[in-house]
């Protein structure tokens, strides 16, 4: 009898093996939807609407860019985080609304650790600390020392306190020893105008929308905050360059609600990598101040474990209250 059991408990095992394996192989036999959870325009929703079409054509269904908007993203990844594992749905994502959110926000509707299944890491990218152009500064040391001889009088602004730019600085602060006045906003547009306006004296951003005024002159860029010089000004040291071991590095990627089949997140991940790499796509990302990766989902896995962790210490660290 025991025998028997055994017996039919393998066989239900290789039926249900088998069956994955046939559902992996016809995968995909509908359309494929791309949950976005940011509006239209945001770069991940830039970077979904490049590569759709590039899925679509080698999967022979088509991919759907869906924006579902809100709550800094966390709208967006709750709807993904109950949806189907079947790899018919799969989002976009960010470092901040997988690694920052979860330790700045009060009631996060998912677990960044264990509702989603990583897919692709596609992109890093870096944040830019700018200056007025008629500061006494022109430079992120002399920035630096400029704050330690006026303690609190530095005036810096970033979009949204708690945000990645903000824990950015504030983790700059930390590791260079200096004080200054915060002033935290809700867009780039307004701490641009700011800024060339001389209201305040330094703004961390990204890179897109102080780019154009960099490059007139309008505002400096004291340093970028990646880990290596960028291709948009490789003659520009980086912060860590002036602050050993700092660096300040977002990503975009993709993921799926968690417990998806290996085979299927294998195939996604193979296909978005592939769409990333093409030199159309790839030629966007590096002019938006993006470096393409093309890493396995384990990767990718790794990266939201250390980031995650990382954010959570900066954010006790000082003494940041989840809002």
């Amino acid at each position: 009898m025991k025998m028997k059991t055994v017996v039919c408990l393998v066989a239900a095992v290789a039926v249900l093996a088998m069956a994955a394996g046939v559902q992996a192989q016809a995968y995909p036999t509908k359309p494929i939807k791309i949950l976005v959870p940011f509006p239209p325009g945001n770069t991940v929703d830039i970077m979904s609407r490049l590569i759709a079409p590039k899925m679509s054509e080698r999967l022979g269904q088509p991919v759907i860019v869906e924006n579902r908007p809100g709550a800094s993203g966390m709208l967006g990844l709750d709807l993904l985080v109950k949806s189907p594992p079947d790899g018919y749905t799969f989002g976009a994502g960010q470092g901040g609304n997988l690694c920052v959110l979860p330790h700045t926000s009060k009631n996060v509707p998912y677990d960044a650790l264990k509702d989603f299944s990583p897919i692709a890491l596609s992109t890093t990218n870096f944040l830019v600390i700018v200056a007025n152009n008629s500061q006494p500064f022109k430079t992120l040391p002399e920035m630096i020392a400029y704050a330690k001889a006026n303690p609190g009088k530095l005036t810096v602004a970033t979009n949204g306190e708690g945000g990645f730019p903000h824990l950015g600085f504030e983790d700059l602060r930390l590791m260079a020893g200096f004080k200054y006045n915060y002033i935290p906003y809700k867009g780039s547009a307004q701490i641009l105008t700011d800024l060339i306006g001389g209201q305040i004296q330094v703004a961390m951003d990204g890179v897109m929308a102080p780019s154009p005024h960099i490059k007139s002159g309008r505002i400096i860029l004291l340093a970028p905050t990646g880990k290596s010089r960028p291709a948009l000004w490789p003659d520009k040291p980086t912060a860590g360059e002036t602050v050993p071991g700092y660096s300040s590095a977002g990503w975009f990627g993709f993921i799926g609600p968690a417990g998806m089949p290996k085979e299927i997140v294998g195939k996604l991940n193979e296909e978005i990598n592939r769409a990333m790499k093409s030199p159309d796509v790839a030629d966007k990302m590096v002019a938006g101040g993006m470096a393409v990766v093309a890493e396995s989902p384990k990767y990718f896995e790794e990266v939201i474990k250390r980031d995650h962790a990382k954010y959570g210490k900066l954010v006790r660290d000082i003494g940041f209250k989840p809002q």
